[in-house]
């Protein structure tokens, strides 16, 4: 049995949707947040040069007026996608378990599961956000060339610091070189989800992490 088996079926939406995007103060930021996750749903489902305003308005019931109060363009609503939406994912999936473990195998590992148990379909089908927007904007906009590189590296840097910790408490290979390990694993990651996506196929990318938490282990002292 696969290990990383779907077992729910939230919403596509679910697993991209994290505790701290949710934090309201008043109706201004509730407003705010409605435009950015109609932002995020509409980008991720066509891209950010097919991404449609008027639709975000439409899924929102938002006016324009209230919209560019927000956000002056919508190069500037993109951008506020990368940092409070999608950043924010990273943040609360990735980042803040990596920081506190001394045990990053087994960290990741639990990672990749939690991850399995709320993919769907959809989420093959469309593919990583970040990955998406690097491939289709890093060689025509700067901001947001800038933006993904940034969630990359913090994404490889808390690896590899992960690695060192568990390096010193004995809970990786004295032989392990970090650095590379990270940049690897980023990169073997992301491959798995390009190649579910260009399949269409869910089981290609739970298959593609099960056998990343078995490589994970062979990283034991």
């Amino acid at each position: 049995m696969n290990i990383l088996r779907k077992k729910n079926s939230d919403p596509w939406w679910h697993l991209w949707k994290c505790g701290p995007c949710q934090c309201h103060s008043g109706r201004g930021e509730e407003t705010r947040q409605k435009l950015l996750e109609a932002a995020f749903d509409e980008i991720h489902k066509v891209g950010f040069q097919a991404a449609s305003l008027s639709k975000i308005l439409k899924d929102t019931g938002v006016s324009k007026g209230a919209l560019y109060h927000h956000f002056a363009n919508k190069l500037e609503l993109g951008y506020a996608v990368v940092d409070e939406i999608i950043l924010a994912f990273f943040q609360q999936v990735w980042i803040e378990p990596l920081k506190k473990t001394q045990d990053p195998i087994r960290t990741i590992q639990k990672i990749l599961l939690k991850i399995g148990e709320k993919m769907t379909q959809e989420d093959a089908r469309l593919g990583c956000p970040v990955n998406n927007l690097a491939q289709e904007m890093s060689p025509i906009d700067e901001g947001f060339r800038q933006r993904t590189v940034a969630i990359y590296d913090l994404w490889r840097d808390e690896l590899e610091a992960a690695i060192e910790r568990g390096k010193t408490a004995d809970n990786v290979s004295q032989n392990a070189d970090a650095k590379r390990l990270a940049i690897l694993f980023v990169a073997t990651l992301e491959g798995c989800i390009g190649l579910a996506k260009s399949s269409q196929d869910l089981e290609i990318l739970l298959e593609c992490g099960h056998g990343l938490i078995e490589q994970l282990e062979t990283l034991r002292n």
